[in-house]
């Protein structure tokens, strides 16, 4: 008896054998029950109730995987493994000048990569994101935003290639709504895969979608090896077997964490966690260590800043190094959702294989809890760890079981290992070492991290008493302005969604009214936009010539513009082009 209790405490069943082949009767198993998108079980808040949970996600995943004939043959194959370990994906607004030096022509890769580092643990892939919100302003495509990059398509690759140099994977954007600029000679997809082969890159990100096409997969493969499709929605489970990875965007939860539904159904299916608007990210943190999946992280939305605060930066460090290095257990051991803890508004997850016993624990109150957390089977002469801490675990032996206690911040998180010394695997000790360091460095501040606002004062010039030829006096004034817009996730801080609120809500697409008070002195603007003659006509006179040649005026043909261009605004010319422009007709 004793034995076949040190198995089900093992499983973290609670001694119920839910996970053994052992099946409740069917009119014990209960219904399971879903957020809103579908996407997530949500669990009971009663303990008592958690075993015939688990038995009701067991049960589920087996007739659904039979129902679906499931196929496993893409997630077994190598060139895709990355993907299961995908665990911090950064989203990078590619003008974003934190990335992009347009002075210098080139890409900060490193510079990004040391500062996720320093910041959030680390990077294991980024997305490029391209066009939106400036497509439209011109007949440009998605894929002409690529190729107008610094250094065209080569300076992205070569991005891509430092990208890769330091371990982190890359994906190519693509956005099916975008159908009104000008078309590619051919279908979407045959220019995308073109891309995924010139770029080197690992990835395409389907915005909007849930799935990739038919035959999107054949000719990825065809392409380049390796690349996966992650989609912003929730993949249908059918597609499951050929979409490595998706978004587990604005999902709702339970109290007691909640089960994600695709990473029940295949452990290697990578999701990332994402609230983009939401300043407390601790629910999706909760919700990405529970059930051994991802994060997704953006602080530059479509060009307003919605930074991290300090305590989530700092749970994110502690979380990754453990889901690195213990990988094989979140996508290969047995997972058992609940086990019974110690303290109310504390809830773990077990994962284990036959040498390696690993707990994720979340506080899910506003109050430290410290004292008694777990109560595990003993497995001796198994060790017990404290991998949050960086050290040996508290543990006492009681019985045939093990008392592990420890200390959990408010809203913060715990991680509980127990195994043989030869399983833990080489360099632990090191390992050990380097999560005391992130402890030790890390915050539990809430507050909204300010950055500096950088200004550039617009150059003088002399005054002058007539206005000039083509412009028209704007005199001074003090202006009340009426602001009316409708809501596109773009703009104006006032534009983007309340503290809390679903974008995907009614919140949308609302049109939305503010006002501005300005004021200013008297000047002077051109009736019309630059036209190429005009600009064509300032580089004759002054001889400019601009640093970055490689996109400049690239719709003319030779020194002149097209002649049924002559009239039309100028494009293809950057802001250090612009000033040069003013700067010769004070």
């Amino acid at each position: 008896m004793k034995t076949t209790r040190r198995r089900f405490l093992q499983a973290g069943a609670a001694f119920l054998p839910v996970l053994s082949g052992w099946r409740l009767p069917a009119e014990a198993v209960p219904a399971l029950k879903t957020d809103a998108s579908g996407n997530v079980f949500l669990a009971p808040d009663d303990p008592s109730q958690w075993p015939a949970f688990r038995a009701a996600l067991e049960q589920w995943r087996t007739e659904t995987r039979a129902r679906l004939a499931y196929r496993d043959e893409l997630y077994r194959r190598p060139e895709f493994a990355w993907a299961a370990s995908n665990y911090a994906c950064g989203f990078l607004m590619m003008w974003d000048e934190r990335f992009c030096d347009r002075r210098r022509g080139r890409f900060r890769v490193d510079d990004v990569l040391d500062e996720g580092v320093r910041e959030f643990g680390g990077y294991d892939s980024v997305v490029l994101w391209h066009a939106y919100p400036r497509l439209g302003f011109d007949p440009r495509n998605q894929f002409d935003f690529y190729r107008d990059m610094p250094g065209g398509l080569a300076g992205v690759r070569h991005a891509v290639r430092r990208f890769h140099r330091r371990g982190v994977r890359v994906y190519l954007d693509y956005n099916p709504w975008d159908v009104g600029t000008r078309r590619e000679a051919g279908p979407d997809l045959e220019t995308l895969v073109e891309l995924v082969r010139r770029l080197e890159v690992d990835g395409i990100f389907l915005d909007t979608l849930n799935r990739g096409a038919a035959g999107f997969r054949a000719k990825l493969d065809a392409a380049r090896s390796g690349v996966i499709l992650e989609s912003e929605g929730a993949v249908p489970l059918e597609n499951v077997c050929d979409h490595h990875a998706s978004w587990a965007q604005w999902f709702g939860d339970s109290h007691a964490p909640g089960v994600l539904r695709h990473k029940w159904f295949e452990p290697r299916h990578l999701q990332h966690q994402i609230r983009r608007w939401d300043t407390d990210h601790t629910g999706e943190l909760h919700a990405a260590w529970m059930n051994g999946s991802g994060m997704m992280i953006w602080e530059n939305v479509f060009g307003s800043w919605m930074p991290w605060n300090a305590r989530d930066r700092s749970i994110l460090r502690s979380m990754l190094p453990i889901q690195r290095r213990f990988s094989s257990l979140f996508v290969g051991g047995a997972w058992t959702p609940l086990v019974p803890v110690e303290c109310a508004g504390v809830f773990a997850s077990l994962w284990a294989d036959g040498n390696l016993r690993l707990w994720t624990l979340v506080n899910r109150t506003e109050n430290t809890v410290a004292g008694p957390l777990l109560r595990v089977a003993d497995e001796s002469p198994q060790d017990y760890f404290d991998l949050v801490s960086g050290g040996k675990a508290a543990a006492e032996r009681r019985g045939d079981g093990v008392l592990l206690s420890g200390s959990l911040p408010p809203r913060g998180i715990g991680c509980f290992m127990a195994g043989h010394a030869r399983a833990l695997g080489k360099g632990f000790g090191e390992f050990l070492k380097h999560q005391a360091r992130v402890k030790s460095r890390g915050s539990f501040d809430i507050a909204r991290p300010a950055r500096a606002t950088l200004q550039v004062p617009a150059p003088r010039v002399r005054l002058q008493t007539t206005v000039p030829a083509g412009m028209v006096a704007i005199p001074a004034a003090t202006l009340e302005l009426r602001i009316e817009m409708r809501v596109r996730e773009c703009g104006f801080y006032e534009s983007t969604p309340p503290e809390g609120h679903r974008l995907a809500d009614s919140y949308r697409f609302q049109t939305q009214v503010f006002h501005r008070t300005v004021s200013f002195k008297a000047f002077a603007m051109d009736e019309t936009l630059v036209t190429n003659a005009q600009f064509a006509d300032f580089l004759r006179a002054s001889g400019y010539r601009p640093r970055h040649p490689a996109n400049f005026l690239k719709h003319w043909q030779g020194k002149r513009p097209p002649a049924e261009l002559a009239d039309l605004p100028v494009v293809y010319v950057d802001l250090d082009d612009a000033r040069a422009f003013a700067a010769h007709y004070p």
